[in-house]
């Protein structure tokens, strides 16, 4: 079992910056893919970013160029660096961990508000 705990949301204008981490624990040694999601009222959750235990990087389209995914030094945690935000960002990010024959494991989610 992978436990996640996300931290990092909130409120910012159009145009600012937000970071969102991410911390895994359990069977993390398991663990080859992190990466958040998002999910917006009324919408299906979307895939944000994921990057793999050998650094590569997944971005959707709205967010490529804007958003950065990094995992840390430990392994078990990935973050978000949120630039150029946008109100059709807003929506709760999910962090998730994939761990093969255990498949995708899910956080609590954060709530991330864009004003305009």
């Amino acid at each position: 079992q992978v436990q996640l705990v996300e931290s990092g949301g909130g409120l910012v204008q159009a145009g600012g910056s937000l970071r969102l981490s991410c911390a895994a624990s359990g069977s993390i040694s398991n663990i080859k893919t992190m990466g958040w999601y998002r999910q917006a009222p009324g919408k299906e959750r979307e895939l944000v970013a994921t990057i793999t235990s050998f650094g590569s990087e997944n971005y959707a389209d709205s967010v490529k160029g804007r958003f950065t995914i990094s995992r840390g030094n430990a392994e078990n945690t990935v973050s978000l660096q949120m630039n150029s935000l946008k109100p059709e960002d807003t929506s709760v990010y999910y962090c998730m961990a994939y761990a093969p024959w255990s498949g995708n494991y899910w956080g609590q989610g954060t709530q991330v508000t864009v004003s305009s």
